[in-house]
């Protein structure tokens, strides 16, 4: 029995529909047998105003790559509002983690998608007005009866007028109308967690809108996206469908030669490199910004080149067109080694599991060795052109996110911050000497809407030191926030070199009798630091000075977090059974449980 990412760097990516068609067939075999255990499921809704036939299975065989077993529920042929509205309808009893909801322009725009201008027809405001309420109130009301994400599409802006140039000039046209609905949908639920907008009309531009349905099966059967254009779809809802499943990748590893800037270090130097504002070097100086605003959103880099460094770092810190200077790099190997050798040795740096990693290599030999090696990690296959290094990288949705916090965007100089870390620790003598010369202090507070996102994405994220896996979104947060039966506190910490951010958090359930840690869980970055022993002691200490009897704590083991095993002994607590696969841990109160001193510990107040 193989684990799906064994199997599934080694399966050809279709090039048609049909293939997809086939590979879901062989993912659901094979999910079926037992032979190839998925990394996650997930329930999905697809909600449309038109025939989608064939989406549901493209989107079954992208979901089986990205090692997640979907089940799909498809909505009865237009009765997307209907399913909506009743809330016995098969869609609710589904339940549904994410909804897609498909609704085109053709469709809301009825006998006026051909004849906009009709004498008879009321004015485009008023359309557009009646439709964004009717839309949104559709959409509020599936958000209110369902827990579920949902994906809405915007509307397709119409590539023609009958009344041609002249469409420009009218006060307020047809062509503007969808344009408004669309900015309206936009802004109703820009801050809204639950709701996501995906933008469809973006989509069409880019692969063609007057190719956007074949014409004959538009008319046989209500079929307005060409089949040939739905994987391309389908890889846009998987931007959301793996950050969802906690499956975004947090690492993208780069080579050098050929990749970031043309021609050989070694062989050429830094005059003879092709990198910045000529016909040659323009692709790697362009790729190179597109890379940068990765890494300014929260993407981690490094480098696995095959060079001297003597050649390679000159040009890194020298060269005047060179972007990615050395320090947007959390982890550099620029060696002789063997790159699959290189990327684990960066993943034990990092901290993070190979499973975090995109690998980007021009040598189709590196690319083989690391997908043999380490089949968990992404292998993107850079084009022969690097003129299609950009387009390339614009279709890697394998990092998005369904947020993105502070720390997020201070990621690259955090990462920066850890290698002095480092450094101090080589020098240190001892690993007390170490911790108590970083000069750490802790800040512990309750949890506020505001921090309610990154205490989201640290649960999705966080694999190692984490005693119950347990994934939340915004929403589940919220509720635990606002249920006075729970508490919801983190910790920041900071140190000598700077500022790590919200970085452990932890669910409690309370009760007189007992206290339950629903989630007790730190980030990767600064495990070894002990932080996890501030907040146990503030927990307990808390738990006393209620009154209560015990607080009880799970530990469930995993193939990730097993540098939490052993936490809750440490801290005092007795195991007193099992529940399935769950330990369970008992600390009785009797005695106080002590952070270590070298870490201040202030406790903040909400503001």
């Amino acid at each position: 029995m193989k684990t799906i990412s064994e199997n599934v760097s080694a399966i050809p990516r279709p090039v048609s529909a049909a293939g997809y068609f086939q590979l879901s067939r062989d993912f659901e075999k094979r999910f079926r047998e037992g032979t190839w255990i998925p990394a996650k499921t997930m329930k999905i809704a697809l909600l449309s105003s038109f025939t989608l036939n064939g989406l549901k299975e493209i989107l079954l065989a992208q979901c089986g790559l990205s090692g997640i077993r979907a089940s799909v529920y498809e909505a009865p042929y237009n009765q997307w509002a209907q399913e909506i509205l009743d809330p016995s309808s098969a869609l609710y009893a589904f339940a549904p983690e994410l909804v897609i909801l498909f609704a085109d322009t053709a469709s809301i725009l009825g006998e006026r998608y051909f004849r906009p201008y009709a004498p008879s027809s009321a004015g485009w405001q008023d359309w557009t007005d009646r439709q964004f309420e009717e839309f949104k109130g559709l959409v509020l009301l599936l958000k209110k009866r369902s827990n579920a994400k949902i994906l809405l599409h915007n509307f397709e802006v119409p590539g023609y007028s009958p009344l041609g140039i002249l469409e420009s000039k009218q006060a307020f046209g047809f062509i503007e109308a969808v344009e408004t609905l669309n900015q309206k949908l936009r802004e109703a639920f820009k801050k809204n967690s639950q709701v996501y907008l995906l933008d469809y009309n973006g989509f069409l531009s880019r692969t063609g809108k007057h190719g956007a349905a074949d014409p004959k099966m538009f008319y046989l059967a209500d079929m307005k996206l060409d089949l040939q254009k739905m994987p391309g779809l389908v890889n846009e809802y998987m931007g959301m469908v793996r950050p969802l499943a906690g499956l975004a990748k947090k690492c993208l590893v780069l080579d050098l030669d050929n990749t970031l800037w043309g021609g050989v270090a070694g062989e050429d130097g830094m005059e003879g490199i092709r990198l910045g504002p000529t016909p040659e070097g323009r692709p790697f100086w362009e790729f190179q910004k597109m890379l940068a605003a990765l890494h300014d959103r929260g993407v981690v880099l490094a480098l696995n080149s095959r060079n001297n460094p003597e050649d390679a770092l000159p040009i890194l810190r020298n060269h005047p067109h060179m972007i990615l200077r050395e320090d947007f790099f959390a982890s550099i190997r620029i060696n002789w080694e063997d790159k699959a050798e290189n990327l684990k040795s960066i993943a034990e740096e990092l901290n993070l599991g190979l499973e975090s990693f995109v690998f980007l290599d021009d040598d189709p030999a590196n690319r083989a060795r690391v997908r043999q090696a380490f089949p968990e990690v992404k292998v993107e296959d850079l084009p022969e052109d690097p003129a299609l290094y950009v387009s390339m990288l614009m279709k890697v949705n394998a990092f998005d996110s369904l947020q993105l916090t502070r720390e997020d965007f201070q990621k690259g100089r955090i990462y920066a911050q850890e290698k002095k870390r480092r450094g101090l620790e080589e020098t240190s003598g001892d690993l007390t000497a170490y911790l108590r010369a970083l000069e750490m202090e802790a800040t512990l507070q309750n949890a506020e809407e505001k921090t309610v996102p990154r205490i989201a994405q640290l649960t999705q994220k966080t694999n190692q030191f984490n005693m119950t896996t347990r994934r939340y979104q915004e929403e589940d947060i919220l509720r635990f926030f606002r249920n006075p039966g729970f508490w919801v506190f983190m910790a920041e910490l900071r140190d000598k070199f700077g500022e790590n951010g919200i970085t452990a958090a932890v669910i409690v359930k309370k009760d007189q009798n007992a206290w339950e840690i629903d989630t007790f869980l730190m980030s990767c970055r600064i495990i070894g630091r002990r932080l996890e022993e501030v907040l146990m002691a503030h927990l307990l200490a808390e738990a006393r000075k209620a009154g209560t009897g015990s607080v009880l704590g799970k530990f469930i083991p995993t193939e990730k977090n097993a540098p939490a095993r052993g936490f809750y002994a440490r801290c005092g607590f007795k195991c007193s059974g099992k529940d399935g696969q769950a330990e369970i841990w008992r600390h009785t109160l009797e005695k106080p449980f002590l952070a270590p001193d070298f870490i201040s510990v202030k406790i903040k107040e909400k503001a």
